[in-house]
């Protein structure tokens, strides 16, 4: 052991989001309102319990979200809908290929199956850097900032929490991680290029950390 685990937060961290481009790009897609498709699944709090863990299977989530909206929602309607609200920061993603050179890189990202089943499409650059590790809300059946999820993922990995830094942009999720004992770079949505090089030396400093601790 020794290594250190670096956790990622995917939206608004890796890449920026804006729901207000997911949501018209669901509605031509599958012809339901953007009205009855925000009323009824997210209002309505499905996705957020999608984010825990039900539906546990991509086919689940789409015929669940076609049974609560009545859109006849496929697997490549989803993913060009969630793809036209993200765009890539660039220096969160060389942050990340940084991390993954000194330590266990993983997403811990608040988000369903469905996320984690598309994301060598959604966002190859990062599925590649990940190189699998990619854990989500889903897997875990627990949502940030909820102390249990930071404690599944470090089981997963077998780390302690002394070893693992969130980067994440929510404060909430950083105070939740920071609770359950985690190091923590609170990422600035706002600023991403200035706060990507602080964040290259938060982790450098951090790998050195665990390095000294554990020489």
């Amino acid at each position: 052991m020794g290594a250190p685990l670096f956790l990622f937060d995917f939206d608004q961290t890796l890449v920026a989001y804006d729901f207000r481009k997911r949501l018209p790009a669901l509605a031509r897609g599958t012809g339901v309102s953007q009205y009855r498709l925000a009323s009824s699944w997210w209002a309505g709090g499905h996705e957020a319990a999608a984010e825990a863990g039900d539906p546990d299977s991509t086919e689940a989530y789409l015929a669940a979200f076609r049974e609560v909206t009545g859109a006849a929602l496929d697997r490549e309607q989803w993913i060009a809908a969630r793809r036209a609200a993200m765009t890539p920061i660039p220096g969160s993603i060389r942050a990340l290929r940084l991390a993954a050179t000194l330590g266990t890189v993983s997403l811990l990202s608040n988000n369903p199956i469905i996320f984690r089943d598309c994301l060598p499409e959604l966002e190859p650059e990062v599925a590649a850097i990940l190189g699998g590790n990619d854990l989500v809300s889903a897997v875990l059946g627990a949502r940030k900032p909820a102390r249990r999820i930071y404690t599944r993922a470090l089981g997963w990995f077998g780390v302690d929490a002394r070893d693992a830094m969130l980067v994440d942009d929510a404060g909430a999720n950083i105070a939740g991680a920071t609770a359950a004992g985690l190091s923590t770079f609170h990422f600035d949505r706002d600023r991403p290029g200035r706060d990507a090089d602080a964040l290259e030396r938060a982790i450098r400093d951090f790998a050195a950390d665990v390095a000294r601790r554990h020489g």
